[in-house]
């Protein structure tokens, strides 16, 4: 089937392309990129006035398949990141069972091929079960092709077991990905350590508890050369430490969430669970050096760390209430009107931040790029239209977000996976 995309502003990092083209996908790639094509198509989608960039890629989801399928699927996931502009995402391995061999990741593979309308890449654990005793069987889910290992959800704790990890993955190939939170500090906290904690009478968490994590696992990755991704960076100290990782020659990247780079611990209007995510929301400081490390290229990717939760868990004192917020059906609205709109950021940057840079980082040479040869992952996005978050209206399971009410610009009108349309606003 061939699908042509008419008068859209194509954006496209590695390219340079930033103007009105025409693209012609036939089956599952893209096999055109000019200023007119004339060739008749089995369908014609008119992108006049939206931009066409490479569908998003998400390094960062939480799918809670197997085991917590009453919080999100596969399928309900996968329809979520279509709405959101979001091809391909990379699911966490704190799942029950935990990810961590390589039948593990063949079966969500599997299961995810048929559930899924967005593409699944299914990460490995770091350690057995996640316990941090013994290592997970990461040749055998490199082989299957998870891409990195994560420990995601928590540290590892034993430098020394993470150092043989690490070692092994850059033996096969693979990344990790680290969550950065060294446990012995959190004491209980639930959100940032500061005067709004105390207002809320609530135990805070400090930037120290992220960032001697982050130093420690720098200067492991720099020891065992492996590619070390940062998760979910929320301090001034986390941007000021890639800086340097990346002076050094290092292959470190980092990843900067939608609320992390909106949000302060002061926009918490009350002890609402919605707020609670792990890393927590923190300081202007802190918001401002995340918005300076995307501007300059320091923080290479704009990720969700979507985490759907039940009502349940969520409708509940912060104190009590699980961490995580949804975000992978608001991400691209988020940036758009957060970062773009005030001239942070341009077009190109959120693209390069949302799939081209991501694409580099796991190693999908086909992906990240609206140009010939390359897959028919393709998202087309208006920026002009208004309207406000409704969490009632999610594909995903999970409603938990602080951004319900919110005005935003900039929607998703297409989203095409592997060549076809998997995702057609109603709106027109």
């Amino acid at each position: 089937m061939k699908i042509l995309i008419q008068n859209g502003h194509v954006i496209d990092p590695p390219t340079g392309k930033d103007g009105i083209y025409d693209v012609m996908v036939e089956e599952d790639k893209i096999i055109r990129v000019e200023r007119q094509i004339k060739e008749e198509a089995d369908r014609i989608i008119d992108a006049t006035g939206c931009y066409v960039m490479p569908g998003f890629i998400d390094m960062h989801v939480h799918l809670r398949d197997p085991g917590f399928t009453y919080k999100e699927s596969l399928a309900t996931g996968g329809q979520a990141a279509v709405k959101g502009g979001i091809t391909t995402m990379c699911a966490m391995p704190n799942t029950k069972p935990v990810i961590d061999d390589r039948e593990k990741v063949e079966d969500v593979h599997a299961r995810a091929a048929k559930d899924s309308p967005a593409h699944v890449i299914q990460l490995g654990a770091v350690t057995k079960g996640q316990i941090g005793r013994e290592l997970a069987d990461i040749e055998g889910m490199a082989a299957a092709g998870c891409h990195a290992i994560s420990e995601d959800g928590k540290s590892v704790m034993n430098a020394s077991l993470y150092r043989k990890g690490m070692k092994k993955a850059k033996e096969c190939g693979i990344s990790v990905f680290a969550h950065c939170e060294d446990i012995t500090m959190v004491e209980g906290g639930v959100m940032n350590a500061d005067e709004n904690a105390e207002r809320l009478g609530l135990k805070g968490i400090t930037n120290s508890v992220e960032d001697v994590i982050v130093a420690r696992d720098i200067l492991l990755a720099k020891e065992t050369g492996v590619r070390l991704h940062l998760c979910h960076c929320s301090t001034a100290d986390s941007v000021e430490m890639v800086r340097l990782a990346k002076e050094d020659g290092l292959p470190v990247t980092g990843e900067v969430c939608p609320h992390h780079f909106i949000l302060t611990a002061d926009d918490i209007p009350e002890d609402d669970g919605n707020y609670k995510m792990n890393p927590p929301l923190r300081g202007r400081e802190d918001v401002d050096a995340l918005r300076e490390g995307l501007k300059n290229g320091i923080m290479d990717v704009i990720a969700t760390d979507h985490a759907p939760h039940s009502e349940e868990e969520k409708d509940r004192s912060m104190a009590e209430a699980a961490f995580g917020i949804v975000g992978i059906e608001t991400s691209a609205a988020l940036t758009y009107t957060e970062l773009v709109e005030p001239g942070i950021l341009t077009m190109t940057d959120m693209a390069e931040k949302m799939s081209t840079n991501p694409a580099v980082i796991l190693g999908l040479e086909d992906k990240g790029s609206v140009s010939e040869g390359k897959a028919a992952d393709i998202v087309i996005f208006d920026t002009r239209r208004e309207y406000t978050i409704d969490k009632n209206e999610f594909a995903s399971k999970g409603r938990n977000t602080p951004f319900h009410g919110r005005k935003v610009k900039g929607q998703v009108m297409y989203t095409l996976a592997g060549g076809t349309v998997v995702y057609e606003s109603e709106i027109r």
